[in-house]
């Protein structure tokens, strides 16, 4: 009696593994593609020295790039509006250290200057205030050994138009419910605490 002839089952076709598209995450560029086709997809940050970016905090290199850019906007934003306002040619520290010296409209010596803006080269600032008064924006009165800084007149006039134009430029800009509020003083507090830590990390540095 002859053996049935013995079936051999068709191979069935495998599915080809289908390979998730990587999908942008908020506030990155795009995936960027990994060596091996089936491998990760690391996004690309958004950032201006790759070679810094660390595996402990690559968000820390991104917040680096976007104070570099919001630094250069504001100080340019400052300088622009100051001269909508009428006073051009002035740096950005010039026109900080006028709005700070005019603050609550008290007297102010130069190490308490310095002390507030966090700067460290006190001649830097004692030419910008120099300039200052040359300019007839501020005037210096030497009291003993300290020479303390007040707004002129004439400065806190040019103050007051500033105000309007900043007031008619970003303030404008903002959302009239003043949602953003809210997240801008979180944003405020969390800038004075990165702060320090820069301040400390600077004096680390100095110490190696």
């Amino acid at each position: 009696m002859r053996k049935p002839a013995s079936t051999v089952a068709a191979p069935v076709p495998r599915k080809r593994a289908s390979v998730p598209r990587a999908k942008a995450a908020k506030g990155v560029a795009g995936p960027i593609a990994s060596s091996a086709a089936t491998g990760p997809v690391v996004p690309r940050l958004f950032v201006s020295s790759s070679h810094l970016v660390s595996p402990r905090s690559q968000e820390l290199s991104e917040f680096e790039f976007g104070l570099i850019l919001v630094s250069n906007a504001f100080m340019r934003w400052v300088v622009r509006c100051m001269a909508a306002a009428g006073l051009k040619d002035l740096t950005p520290l010039d026109v900080l250290l006028l709005h700070h010296v005019n603050h609550r409209a008290r007297e102010k010596k130069l190490a308490d200057i310095c002390f507030m803006i966090n700067i460290e080269d006190t001649h830097v600032v004692a030419y910008s205030l120099k300039k200052l008064v040359a300019l007839g924006l501020l005037k210096s009165e030497k009291r003993g050994k300290e020479v303390l800084f007040s707004t002129t007149q004439t400065g806190q006039d040019f103050i007051v138009r500033y105000r309007e134009v900043r007031e008619a430029c970003l303030v404008a800009a903002m959302s009239k419910d003043g949602s953003e509020n809210q997240r801008l003083g979180e944003m405020a507090g969390f800038l004075r605490f990165l702060s320090g830590m820069y301040d400390q990390a600077a004096r680390a540095a100095t110490s190696l």
